[in-house]
């Protein structure tokens, strides 16, 4: 049965994960699992159907009208819900409030755990998210935990919804951030936390370049 390869990345909102994550599967040649995407999928789906965040019992019955799949056209990654492309309505910073509302349930955790490890099974992958090296992928080949300073997390964040034609309040993205590192690393369901065997990467002074380098520099080592 041939090998496949496998990169965990791990981190809090606003890390730079999945621009990282994109840039390393397209020099290696790897899927790359947009695991954020998924879960954003879901609280899409309940801000459009007026289902109560936190309501737990609501949510879970709500996850049986929901199908979420990833498809790639030349490169491109495109997010599916329900057959629709949301790939930019998932983005916008309300449905991160939701995601991050409702991530912590179980049940929503366990609906895409096996698509993810399915795909891992199947691809070299890189995947991104909060529990990746700890509960999604524990065996993966190389587990990397990316961070950043809140404020430097903020700008970027600042930059991008800015790009998007948004008018974002730094004060205001700061706080939601920090607020939702707080709900992430505190929730009993697969909280963010850097796995034991994981390599810490602080990307605050270091360029998109330079923490590409050196996640892939990290996972030669590991396949030589």
């Amino acid at each position: 049965m041939e090998k496949h390869y496998s990169i965990a990345l791990d981190g809090p909102s606003g890390s730079g994960k999945s621009t990282i994550a994109k840039a390393v599967a397209k020099e290696l040649g790897y899927t790359y699992i947009d695991t954020g995407a998924m879960f954003r999928c879901i609280g899409l789906y309940c801000l459009e159907h007026d289902i109560p965040l936190f309501d737990e019992k609501k949510v879970v019955e709500a996850l049986d009208h929901i199908q979420v799949d990833l498809l790639y056209e030349q490169g491109v990654q495109h997010v599916l819900l329900n057959g629709k492309d949301v790939s930019g309505l998932i983005r916008e910073e309300e449905v991160g409030k939701a995601t991050s509302a409702i991530s912590g349930i179980s049940q929503v955790r366990e609906k895409l755990l096996d698509l993810q490890r399915g795909m891992a099974d199947r691809y070299d992958v890189i995947m991104d998210g909060r529990d990746i090296g700890t509960v999604v992928l524990p065996n993966a080949d190389l587990k990397i935990f990316m961070t950043a300073s809140a404020d430097v997390r903020a700008r970027r964040r600042v930059e991008q919804l800015k790009a998007m034609g948004e008018d974002p309040d730094y004060m205001q993205i700061k706080k939601d951030l920090e607020e939702r590192d707080y709900r992430d690393s505190h929730r009993e369901v697969a909280p963010l936390k850097q796995a034991d065997d994981a390599v810490l990467l602080d990307t605050s002074d270091l360029t998109v370049e330079e923490v590409k380098d050196r996640i892939i520099s990290l996972m030669e080592e590991r396949r030589n």
